[in-house]
């Protein structure tokens, strides 16, 4: 089916959202019973320093989280912190004291003040509609605003009642920075992070069972196995381990001088896809290929374009003396279980 669909639903009992793009399942998020999701808010208190990591150990009601910081807190002191992302095995959950407060069209920024809009948006009268919006708003607020790419003229009303329930809520959170651990807000689930993220225009669907009717459920089945198919006979493999994510790139059958570097190229396009599926994070070392050293660029480029598109934050860290070629990605999902 061409066009992008929304398709919200459950599976085994747990909220899921699926974004189809021409028949391809593009993007999927699905709640987890068992972790805090990210951009939940607590008031925690400071327990241990990490000195050798660079970082403290804080409670919660859900237990013990880590923050990147030990300058200025002392064991017992309480803190507003907001949940990054998920935790490793055996970890602490990773959390930030510049605590966000995101939704579609706006995000409230309290410890960077300033009104902005995002560079996405060209359309000069729009960017001084917005901005007017920004400051009828905000005018007695110290806190920041961020205005989204999604931003459109016909939703001026929207924009504004946006930006209104974001600052309420982060007036009222952040003025409860006293007292014993506790949870103040929830991260989104997937339903409302479909909603606020898959901005591009899009039918949606809620009717229960779309997953099956609308072909996600054969898409997810084939997230079981390691081996992706590129086209032209290449394939790759996606391993996850304790310690990486091991990715091998085939060509398979075809052995002329090009197959290397086509191989490469159909891997780069479609591997950010298939991490954010899988929901693999960390470290990513790819056993690219063969190819000579000069379609490295080529290769680069293209990986760079893919995962600027992909929007999960990830660094490319570049090649090993072994021709490897290594990406560090934010763990901002959990690995997909199966069906």
């Amino acid at each position: 089916m061409k066009g992008r669909q929304i398709i919200l639903d459950h599976l085994n009992g747990r909220e899921a959202a699926a974004l189809m793009v021409d028949g391809k399942l593009h993007d999927f998020l699905i709640d987890h019973d068992d972790a805090p999701r990210p951009g939940t808010i607590y008031r925690a208190i400071a327990d241990r320093p990490m000195k050798g990591q660079g970082g403290m150990f804080l409670s919660t009601p859900d237990g013990n989280v880590f923050l990147r910081q030990v300058k200025g807190l002392s064991p017992g002191q309480p803190l507003l912190v907001q949940v990054t992302g998920y935790a490793d095995d055996g970890k602490a959950i990773p959390v930030t004291q510049k605590v966000l407060f995101k939704s579609r069209y706006a995000i409230v920024t309290p410890d960077a003040p300033g009104l902005n809009v995002s560079r996405s948006i060209k359309d000069e009268d729009l960017r001084d509609t917005l901005k007017g919006i920004a400051h009828s708003v905000m005018e007695e607020s110290e806190m920041g605003l961020i205005l989204r790419s999604c931003c459109m003229p016909e939703e001026v009303e929207e924009i504004a009642e946006d930006i209104t329930a974001m600052q309420a809520m982060a007036e009222a959170i952040m003025a409860d920075g006293e007292g014993p651990a506790e949870k103040l807000a929830d991260g989104d689930g997937p339903h409302v992070l479909a909603w606020r993220e898959w901005i591009a225009p899009a039918e949606v669907v809620t009717e229960p069972g779309s997953f099956e009717t609308h072909g996600v459920l054969d898409a997810l089945e084939t997230l079981s196995s390691e081996r992706v198919t590129l086209g032209g006979g290449a394939f790759m493999f996606i391993e996850p381990t304790r310690a990486l994510v091991a990715v091998d790139v085939n060509t398979g059958r075809d052995t002329s001088p090009a197959s290397g570097l086509q191989a490469n190229l159909a891997a780069a396009r479609d591997l950010p896809r298939q991490l954010r599926l899988r929901g693999l994070g960390g470290q990513i070392t790819i056993d690219v290929a063969p190819m000579s050293k000069k379609d490295r660029r080529i290769f680069e480029s293209t990986l760079r374009s893919a995962l600027k598109a992909d929007g999960v934050e990830t660094v490319m860290v570049g090649w090993t003396p072994l021709g490897h070629f290594e990406l560090q990605r934010k763990r901002d999902r959990l690995p997909f279980e199966g069906l």
